[in-house]
This record gives C-alpha cells, sequence and structure tokens, in this order.
C-alpha cells in the first residue's frame, strides 16, 4: 500500500498541462461565486440530529471517564453547547455525517437527546485525521499514552510518519517514543488502564521495557481483569499494571501510587487540576486562555476570600454542635 503523504499531495504527480490563458471572465467570477458560497457554508453552524453522525477516523479517547461525562453533561444541560462539533458529509451515505472531532460533546448531547451545533468540512481520509489530531493536540488534555494510541493507529492505517508529526504537532524523536509504547501494547489493554492523565512518557516506556519480560503481560492482565481493578482511578491502574509486570504484590503498587488528581471542568473546558498530598494541595491551572495569569495576579485577595469562608464555615458547624 503506497504511503500517504497529506503534507505534500503533489509528490510523484507529473505537472499539470499548461492551460490557455484566454478563459471566460464569466466562467471564472461563478467559480469564484461558488468557492465563496462554500466557504460560507462551511463556516456556518447547523443543527444535526446527532443519530445522523457516526464515528469516523482514529480513536483518539482511552476508555470513558464517567464523572468527566456527568459534569460536561451537566455543563451541556444548563449553559447549551457552546463550541460546535466538526463534522464532514459521509462518504458512501448521503444525509449523513462522521464526526472529525468533538466526539465528548457528541456522545453527551446524544444522552441529552438534543441537537448538536456542527460545522460541516469537505475533508478527506487524510485531512480528517490530520484536523483530528491538531484539534485534540490543541486542547493539551490529551494524555501522552492516549497520544501514543493515536500515532499508532495513524502507522497501522499506513499514514507515514511526516503525517503523524504534524496531526500530533510534534517532532520526530518524540513520535519514535509514542509509537514504541503505542505499537507495544495493544489498545484493548491500553483501554483497561484509561488515559492515565498523571502517567507520563518515561513511565509508559519502563512499563513496556518490563512488559516484554516472561510471563509480564499475563500477570498485567489478571491484574486489569481483577473484579476489584475496575473502580480505580486510571492512574492507580497504571500502577498496578505496573507493578504486576514486575512481579510485585498488588500493594506494592498501591504503597506507591501517586496522589489521585481531580479535574475541574467549566463551561470552556479545564479549569484546574487539583493534587491532594500529605504535604499539601497543589493546584495546576492551564496557561491558555488567560485565567491563570490572572489567577497569578489575585492570589492574594482570592486565597484570603476562601480562607474567610473557610473560618466561617467551620465556625458555624462548631455552633451547630
Amino acid at each position: 500500500m503506497a504511503r500517504k503523504n497529506i503534507l505534500n499531495p503533489n509528490a510523484g504527480t507529473p505537472p499539470a498541462p499548461s492551460v490557455a490563458k484566454a478563459a471566460p471572465h464569466k466562467r471564472g467570477a461563478v467559480g469564484a461565486l461558488q468557492s465563496s458560497l462554500t466557504k460560507l457554508q462551511e463556516n456556518a453552524v447547523q443543527e444535526i440530529d446527532p443519530s445522523k453522525i457516526d464515528n469516523a477516523g482514529v480513536e483518539d479517547r482511552i476508555g470513558t471517564d464517567l464523572r468527566a461525562m456527568e459534569q460536561l453533561k451537566t455543563s451541556l444541560a444548563t449553559y447549551g453547547q457552546q463550541v460546535p462539533v466538526l463534522v464532514r458529509p459521509h462518504p458512501t451515505h448521503p444525509g449523513r455525517y462522521e464526526i472529525v472531532y468533538g466526539r465528548r460533546r457528541l456522545e453527551a448531547l446524544r444522552q441529552l437527546k438534543q441537537p448538536v451545533k456542527a460545522m460541516v468540512r469537505q475533508l478527506d481520509d487524510q485531512a480528517l485525521v490530520l484536523a483530528q489530531g491538531q484539534e485534540n493536540t490543541a486542547r493539551q488534555d490529551l494524555s501522552f499514552v492516549e497520544k501514543a494510541s493515536f500515532a499508532a493507529q495513524m502507522a497501522a492505517a499506513d499514514y507515514d510518519r511526516d503525517t503523524i508529526a504534524a496531526a500530533l504537532n510534534t517532532d520526530q524523536p518524540m513520535l519514535s517514543r509514542m509509537l514504541k509504547v503505542g505499537q507495544a501494547i495493544p489498545l484493548d489493554r491500553l483501554k483497561m488502564i484509561g488515559p492515565a492523565h498523571g502517567i507520563g512518557r518515561d513511565r509508559w516506556l519502563e512499563f513496556v521495557r518490563v512488559s516484554e519480560t516472561p510471563g509480564a503481560m499475563g500477570r498485567v492482565l489478571s491484574f486489569l481483569r481483577h473484579p476489584d481493578t475496575a473502580p480505580l482511578p486510571s492512574d492507580r491502574r497504571f500502577e498496578g499494571a505496573l507493578a504486576a509486570a514486575k512481579g510485585k504484590p498488588k500493594k506494592t503498587a498501591d504503597k506507591k501510587a501517586p496522589a489521585p488528581v481531580r479535574r475541574i471542568k467549566g463551561a470552556s473546558g479545564v479549569v484546574a487540576d487539583v493534587k491532594t498530598t500529605r504535604k499539601g494541595v497543589t493546584m495546576t491551572v492551564p496557561t491558555q486562555g488567560g485565567f491563570a495569569d490572572w489567577l497569578a495576579e489575585n492570589a492574594e485577595t482570592v486565597m484570603t476570600d476562601l480562607h474567610a469562608r473557610w473560618q466561617t464555615a467551620t465556625a458555624e458547624d462548631q455552633n451547630e454542635q
């Protein structure tokens, strides 16, 4: 199968024959008008029945965060859909569409039985996965292993490395590390672990290295299939799987497991990640959107106000006892 390269779509094709300069002016004007109308239609937001939208492209999410989905549904039900999804006309079923990005919003609106606000673009398969990858990377909420899985799926579909790197907005050395992880671990097992937002590249590379030892993956599967494993947060499932691959008891993984990260989301996306440890509470606020800068400038006012509210609530609780 020939390698696909959407970064240079004309590579390998002979030059087009020269065209006579005496093209009718009217035909050019009509063509320009049609092009303008097409652009206007693509930029317009339409309401589409979610049952008419199918999945397409590469699977970019590993597992479903039920708590995050409920938060998204609550936000959509309260404030409505603020950001449209992107779809394309279905290539073989007229009247239907395929999702490019916005799958979580689509699923939430399906459950709410509400129409989907969408932009419709004419995209081929290559342009679809490129748009999907770049939009997800721009949101910065995909974990390392989700990007690794995305890269592995694109490689399996025979996209070349330049295209995959462009889709994920990364360089070739990092892409090599992503592919090493994504191609070493089957997607079904990655789904059992989940996105593991708190686990970075080095830990996943360690997991791949340890998993290559005899009997390691059998122990990992036994751990992941245990009924007590599924309710654990995704980061804890990773820690347990790594400990199982090393042949250590599950308690060792629990003891070394990092503190779970609680993700706070608002109507416009991720507001902050909060982690509680023995030493205290740390909060990571995304730099996108300007909220982090505002919070840094107003930290003293915000924290003293919250502390005063906590003191008032504590005093009221003591009075009630």
